[in-house]
């Protein structure tokens, strides 16, 4: 059943005067929502009317309830009758009680636990909001409305789903029996503007002389392994690294749900695709990097690796293709090496963990590890390189972020610092005809 399907249903079915019960509660105003909101399902071509352009779909919406109120002769004041046919835009084609939220730049994230419990993330910090959704079905309503178009589902047999919005904005829901406190649904918003160099050296998040650093490591055609744990900020950081890629190559973009936004001239772009309802058509990140060496890429940029793609992506990196990017959620850059060899070893080839560490030694330069601190700050806490000595991986750091300890307020206080250490990628930035002072490696604490 569709959600516009579902729509009708309890539009007949959950309320004695024949109106769905949507909302909070139950106002003049919100009484007046359901009544033209039921008008517009049973008298319009709703499913058509979801599939225009977002803006010419909502002026649609607009023209259709202005005249359903002028042939009722009903008198609304204008200020109603403006939040009236706001209500109904976003509980018909948007997302109900959340388009106010997903509206304000400064949120990154909403999670609803609960009609009444729902969350916000602003500035690194987590945030109760009085929005409200009358109860679990109005959350399920949502959750169709974002999906549906997607061509995705979500029912007992298929309780968890991963979609995004049209602006890029990554959604997460889960319903019962999987949930068992009702449906759960997670957004993390997709920034207008994609952040750069400059904004995370504002942020804080590193120093002028790491950004320096990094901008060197991309332009030598060093591959770069992002890592940190979840909301610690590796898309936002492989984003920018990307940007820094030179002109005059051939990138291959492959990502399990489009996100890494650059301009580029010569740029592909993949997307892996889950299985339809029968279980059919899966297309998976491993199969699309095994495609991608077959287009000519300078470059392989993935996303994040998961699981055996890893092995795949790691013999790009050796054959040819320097200068690749990815992530991997761990949470520190032995960790990120210690997931990796797992994901290798799920591939199923018949590999030693020598070979396989032998792998890591030539195909990987640099692990650049992010993380998200108490305070919801995001640090690029450390920069590694990954060397092999007496048959041994070694991960040495070349800048670290050093905490210091917890002002009044709950911000947390620190340093970045140099270790001393002059990486080998520092040799082949000079080969690249890169100018990096190695003074930049002297063991200093960075302002």
């Amino acid at each position: 059943m569709s959600w516009l399907e579902r729509v009708k249903q309890q539009t007949a079915t959950s309320a004695p005067n024949g109106h769905a019960d949507w909302n909070v509660t139950d106002t003049q105003l919100e009484q007046r929502a359901r009544h033209y909101k039921a008008r517009l399902i049973k008298e319009s071509d709703l499913e058509s009317i979801t599939k225009l352009p977002p803006k010419e779909m909502k002026q649609t919406i607009e023209r259709l309830v202005y005249r359903m109120i002028e042939e009722e002769r009903a008198i609304i004041p204008r200020q109603e009758m403006e939040a009236l046919v706001r209500q109904i835009i976003n509980e018909s084609v948007g997302y109900g009680p959340l388009e106010a939220l997903l509206k304000e730049d400064d949120i990154t994230e909403i999670m609803v636990n609960s009609p009444k419990e729902i969350y916000i993330e602003r500035k690194g910090r987590l945030e109760k909001t009085d929005v409200r959704f009358k109860d679990e079905q109005h959350i399920r309503h949502i959750i169709d409305r974002i999906i549906a178009p997607l061509g995705r589902r979500i029912d007992e047999s298929s309780p968890m789903v991963d979609a995004r919005l049209h602006d890029g904005s990554r959604v997460n829901a889960v319903i019962p029996p999987i949930s068992l406190n009702g449906p759960v649904l997670s957004i993390r918003k997709f920034n207008k503007d994609p952040f750069t160099l400059d904004d995370l050296i504002a942020f804080g998040s590193f120093t002028p002389e790491i950004a320096e650093f990094l901008q060197a490591a991309v332009k030598a055609k060093c591959n770069i392994l992002v890592s940190g744990g979840t909301g610690s900020g590796k898309t936002t950081l492989l984003n920018v690294l990307s940007a820094s890629i030179p002109n005059g190559e051939r990138i291959v973009i492959i990502e399990d749900m489009a996100e890494l936004r650059f301009e580029y001239d010569n740029l592909v772009r993949l997307e892996a695709r889950p299985p339809n309802m029968e279980g059919e058509g899966e297309v998976s990140i491993r199969q699309l990097v095994r495609n991608a060496l077959r287009m000519r890429p300078d470059r392989i940029i993935v996303g994040e690796v998961r699981g055996s793609e890893a092995i795949d992506m790691l013999q790009a990196m050796n054959t040819g293709h320097e200068g690749s990017l990815t992530t991997v959620h761990a949470n520190s850059p032995r960790d990120a090496l210690g997931r990796l060899e797992a994901m290798v070893i799920m591939s199923g080839l018949p590999l030693t963990v020598d070979v396989i560490r032998g792998y890591f030694v030539s195909a990987l330069d640099l692990i650049v590890q992010s993380e998200r601190l108490p305070d919801g700050q995001r640090k690029l806490v450390s920069i590694a390189e990954i060397g092999e000595a007496d048959g041994r991986i070694q991960v040495k750091d070349i800048f670290r972020y050093v905490r210091e300890g917890v002002s009044e307020d709950g911000t947390v206080q620190g340093r970045f610092v140099a270790t001393g250490y002059v990486p080998r990628v520092f040799r082949r930035m000079q080969a690249f005809g890169i100018d990096v002072p190695e003074t930049l490696f002297r063991e200093e604490v960075f302002s």
